[in-house]
């Protein structure tokens, strides 16, 4: 790693057409000069023509990656269950607009409808819209819900909610869920060197790859995290993520003085601290960051307790985060789970309670993933806040 970069923007217009996504970004940075780890990750996944999720599917075994959804139907039944309590907590507004960022091929929200069958008023209530970039995933995820009756709608960015809930009057209803969604907006990462923080920056190397350099003006703690301001060994990094704050606030708009409750599921620490999380994923193991621009799964961890600090300036009510394994296992995951069991053969009963424990074990998902619940102009903490409590709450 060297020093000496400029700070410039991302990959924006007027690079031309290439045959490659790494084309594309070195010649823009020929042109402007270094980009942000932020730019760099949003072009990889995101870019209009190579973005790693317009283009593919890239869930599943046959995929890059697999999320509890598709490990799990008892997981969206969950969420859907959860859904209902939240709508009733709300007062059983007769609309209720149900959103989920980043759906994946549908399999959470599909699960959830069938589960939220138990309360007919509230699906006579719901209107589900999906947040999603790709039309790929659009395709996938409209065939996942091909049955359901209830009005389903998409838009590629959370920008096109307010227009949707503009023509909206009287009271109404907000459930957003994000599962696996926080982890892939783009981070910024800084480096402690020579007693001063410094941007890492995307740059081209002196045999032309793809690499970091250092940028060559100190950022001043003042705009870094407040830890930040502790003593830091040489080489330490700090992540911040712009984009969730951002999220939060969009979120905070779209909801007005509406009832709103925020669902958030992604992997992180309970506290925010120093240290290194970016990383790229390809069919199911770790990859090179640069090795292949745009066809590799880039994520970071999820600044938990950033994220409720973040909701309190904003005047939301926040509850967690606990860990997955304790808001499933609360939620009635084993007594689902029985129901599910119940007549199946042994392989397959076994087949079932396998994947259900993958979710809830704390040695897999169960502590790695974290959820926290964002509320507004709702009175009760939402389930299964309202028995749960843990040291590691943000307080």
């Amino acid at each position: 790693m060297t020093e000496g970069a400029d700070d410039n923007g991302g990959c924006g217009g007027g690079c031309g057409r290439f045959a490659t996504l790494a084309d594309k970004l070195k010649a823009h940075i020929k042109q402007h000069g270094p980009i942000g780890i932020d730019h760099y990750m949003a072009a990889c996944l995101t870019d209009p023509e190579f973005g790693y999720y317009v283009n593919r599917d890239p869930l599943g075994a046959e995929g890059d990656f697999i999320t509890a959804p598709e490990i799990s139907q008892i997981f969206g039944e969950l969420i859907g269950l959860w859904c209902v309590v939240v709508w009733q907590q709300m007062g059983q507004p007769k609309r209720l607009r149900l959103i989920e960022l980043g759906p994946g091929r549908g399999t959470l929200m599909r699960d959830a409808l069938r589960a939220a069958a138990v309360a007919a008023n509230f699906l006579s209530a719901v209107e589900v819209v999906l947040v999603e970039a790709s039309p790929v995933l659009q395709d996938r995820q409209a065939q996942t819900l091909s049955a359901v009756e209830q009005p389903v709608s998409w838009v590629a960015s959370l920008a096109d909610l307010p227009k949707i809930s503009s023509a909206i009057s009287g009271e109404v209803g907000l459930i957003v869920i994000a599962n696996e969604f926080f982890d892939a907006l783009p981070i910024r990462q800084y480096v402690r060197h020579d007693g001063h923080w410094r941007e890492r920056l995307v740059d081209l190397l002196e045999d032309g790859r793809l690499g970091v350099r250092l940028s060559r003006d100190a950022i001043h703690p003042m705009e870094l995290p407040s830890y930040a301001a502790h003593p830091a060994d040489e080489g330490t990094v700090i992540e911040t993520c712009p984009a969730a704050l951002e999220t939060l606030t969009m979120l905070d708009h779209l909801a007005g003085d509406q009832l709103f409750a925020l669902l958030m599921i992604d992997y992180g620490p309970f506290k925010s601290a120093p240290g290194e999380s970016l990383q790229a994923v390809r069919r199911h193991q770790y990859a090179d960051i640069f090795a292949a621009p745009g066809d590799v799964d880039l994520t970071a961890h999820v600044d938990f307790e950033t994220l409720a600090l973040h909701a309190r300036k904003l005047g939301l009510a926040h509850f967690g985060p606990i860990t997955q394994g304790h808001f499933l296992l609360a939620l009635g995951l084993q007594q689902r789970l029985r129901q599910l069991m119940a007549g199946l053969e042994e392989a397959q009963a076994e087949a079932v309670a396998k994947a259900a424990a993958r979710l809830v074990d704390p040695a897999q998902m169960g502590g790695l993933f974290k959820v926290l619940c964002l509320t507004k102009n709702i009175a009760a903490p939402p389930p299964p806040f309202d028995i749960i409590t843990t040291p590691n709450q943000v307080p």
